[in-house]
């Protein structure tokens, strides 16, 4: 009897540990299942969810833009020309714009090591990454310098650098207004979309919301690349205390502090869950080169480009028909023609960087004014002189607005001053007229000092200007 109970009771002792068995079966399962999804920054991070600005160009224009005007600035800039800084650079910069959202842009991502000793770095639309190598001095580790890299790499993902200029081209009615390129000059021509780059340009003038949404993005691709996000934070603190008893860094004038700023960056940083627990600070690559760098020569800045002054403008003149108007201008000077804007210089008029220092810009700004209102070309002429001055910080009237006479028609002299890209200060004469297309300018350029030369060709162009009927 006992031989034939035993398998009995074997079976019944399976059925009663089988519940037990899929519970802690059941258990390890959701464990895992939630070491996984706490283990995806994605999923388990109540991130800031970010929303680019309104832009009226396309991210293709972007890409453009940065492309031609990353030439410009190679020409300009002195680069360390240090194969393995710019290597180094570039898989750092990659690794963190893998963990933006491009929203499936492919952005030819480029990065250059500048050698300034300035702590600065920038980067163009279209992802065009300038570092000065005063970057990678003051970083004390590589998370701190891939948080500076991820502001710079977060304005590119969210289109700041164009979005600007959409804001300037609705305020202003032409892109082509926007001022100097380099060395803070007036008639600077960028010969490309007419937009503003360097330090005070439109492309490169970021609003303090702009930098509140890098800073987010960018903490966000530290912590999603690996890097202690708190490097951020450590990078904006260590900005402020250079500002010390000297001049703030340059990375602080090109970029307005949002107010809070390492307050946001610690709050998204607790959003994200706090720091990983294996948060990468630091690599040896890093530390080499840095010493690198660090041993590099320390070159002074490069010469205007201005090696001699221009030779003297012909008495002849050749014949330009523009846009509404016709004028004559001497027949030694080239001509540059883009989007509604026409610039006149002599051969070594504008520096390598392409700012003009000795020439003639005319420009058809359409804006949206009443031609019937009395004081439209008051009011034309403001907004312009305005859109010159957010360019370009060294620009003063020297000479208020007085009333013209241009071919018959109704204008304004201003005479503006300026700090010239051929050293010390230039004159700016504008002469502005409100014709049924727009607000026609002539913008007059030289130094100061050559300027009484320059001023006889510069009336005999406006005597030769005639309006189309």
């Amino acid at each position: 009897m006992a031989d034939q109970a035993q398998p009995e009771t074997q079976s019944q002792s399976r059925r009663d540990t089988a519940p037990m068995s899929s519970v802690r079966g059941l258990t390890r399962f959701l464990s895992i299942l939630l070491l996984v999804l706490m283990s995806v920054p994605k999923l388990s991070a109540q991130r800031s969810q970010l929303k680019p600005p309104w832009n009226m160009y396309s991210p293709e224009t972007d890409v453009r833009l940065g492309r031609q005007n990353a030439g410009l600035m190679e020409r300009h800039l002195i680069l360390c020309n240090d194969p393995r800084v710019d290597t180094y650079l570039t898989q750092l910069g990659l690794r963190l714009a893998a963990k933006l959202p491009t929203r499936g842009v492919a952005y030819p991502w480029e990065f250059h090591c500048v050698n300034s000793k300035e702590i600065n770095a920038f980067a163009l639309p279209g992802g065009f990454v300038f570092v000065n190598r005063g970057a990678i001095e003051v970083s004390d580790n590589e998370a701190q310098l891939a948080a500076v890299m991820a502001h710079e790499l977060s304005h590119v993902a969210l289109r700041h650098g164009t979005a600007q200029a959409s804001k300037a081209q609705l305020a202003r009615g032409a892109a082509g207004i926007f001022g100097g390129l380099f060395g803070g000059s007036t008639g600077g021509a960028l010969l490309t979309q007419g937009v503003a780059l360097g330090a005070g340009g439109v492309l490169l003038h970021y609003s303090r919301t702009d930098e509140t949404q890098a800073d987010v993005l960018g903490t966000q691709a530290l912590y999603d690349t690996g890097y202690d996000p708190r490097a951020m934070a450590q990078f904006f603190e260590k900005l402020e205390g250079e500002t010390k008893g000297q001049n703030p860094p340059q990375f602080l004038s090109d970029h307005p502090n949002p107010g809070n700023r390492v307050e946001r960056v610690d709050e998204e940083i607790d959003k994200l869950g706090g720091p990983p627990p294996d948060a990468k600070r630091n690599s040896a690559e890093f530390e080499a080169i840095k010493r690198e760098v660090l041993a590099l020569p320390v070159v002074k800045s490069r010469p205007s480009g201005f090696a001699a002054a221009p030779p003297p403008p012909s008495g002849n003149f050749a014949e330009f028909e523009g846009s509404g108007y016709h004028l004559r201008y001497p027949d030694n000077w080239k001509k540059y023609e883009e989007n509604g804007t026409t610039t006149f210089a002599p051969d070594g008029g504008l520096s390598e960087g392409g700012a003009l220092a000795y020439g003639v810009i005319v420009n058809l700004n359409k804006l949206q004014l009443d031609a019937n209102d009395s004081d439209a070309l008051e009011s034309a002429t403001r907004q312009y002189i305005e859109g010159l001055e957010k360019t370009n910080p060294s620009l003063r009237v020297a000479r208020e607005s007085g009333r013209v006479k241009l071919n018959g028609e109704p204008g304004l002299s201003t005479y503006l001053t300026s700090d010239s890209p051929a050293g010390g200060q230039e004159i700016d004469w504008l002469l502005t007229v409100w014709r049924p297309e727009g607000l026609l300018s002539v913008l007059s350029v030289a130094p100061r000092a050559a300027y009484p030369d320059y001023e006889k060709t510069f009336t005999a162009m406006l005597d030769t200007v005639r309006f189309s009927k």
